[in-house]
């Protein structure tokens, strides 16, 4: 709606500057035909003027429009809600968002769905992953990733693949993987630590919470030296 308002004030504003600069040329023939010294480079100049006025209008008016949508954008976040939502997908919400209005916009969680280790007022960054898994595989996780743990994932990733180890991952950096909360985070890291680290990724299921299912799921983002 704004965009379509500031479209019909540029229009307008063209429109009335040609019109003057008509009315201008207009004036100068009327004067030149009545035998009266047309003053040609005045009309000329002034003319050209408006013609300039308007088209520097014009280029302010897409600059004040562009700011609009770059202010718009950063009101926004993007978010991936998946698992055991109603309809799974991508969505925008404002900013400030938390992870209960992630799920309220997927439709809400299903009967199948875990709730209870879920954060509803863990607070949204942009390109977050909110994941809910089912009742049975140890509970709901809510993977709320940013672009900041996207960033310190990163530089732990080996060069050859972009598995996550199990054995140098920070906390942060597991809670990037889908289907793994701050919580299971913090347990894998436990484990780590109790038991000298993972000899394969099997030993995920050694892991409080971790059935054959969520294993699977895992196997796919993370390994081990």
């Amino acid at each position: 709606m704004l965009e379509e308002i500031i479209e019909k004030i540029k229009e307008y504003k063209l429109f009335a500057g040609l019109a003057l600069a008509g009315l201008l040329l207009a004036g100068f023939f009327l004067v030149r035909g009545s035998g009266e010294p047309a003053p040609e480079k005045q009309v000329s100049a002034l003319a050209q003027e408006v013609i300039q006025s308007s088209a520097s209008s014009d280029q302010i008016d897409r600059t004040e429009q562009s700011e609009v949508r770059d202010s718009e954008s950063s009101s926004e976040l993007t978010v991936d809600v998946k698992g055991e939502v109603k309809h799974p997908g991508v969505y925008q919400l404002k900013a400030g968002s938390r992870i209960y209005d992630a799920i309220q916009k997927a439709g809400g969680m299903t009967a199948e769905a875990d709730s209870k280790s879920v954060n509803l007022a863990q607070k949204l960054a942009d390109e977050a992953v909110v994941y809910v898994t089912k009742i049975g595989e140890g509970g709901a996780d809510v993977t709320a990733g940013t672009a900041e743990a996207s960033s310190q994932a990163a530089a732990s990733r080996s060069a050859q693949s972009d598995l996550i180890n199990l054995n140098t991952a920070t906390e942060a950096e597991l809670q990037t993987i889908t289907g793994i909360g701050q919580k299971r985070a913090q347990d894998i890291i436990a484990y780590r630590e109790s038991n000298g680290g993972f000899k394969s990724v099997d030993d995920l299921k050694n892991v409080s919470g971790i059935g054959d299912k969520t294993l699977e799921k895992l196997k796919e983002y993370v390994t081990v030296d």
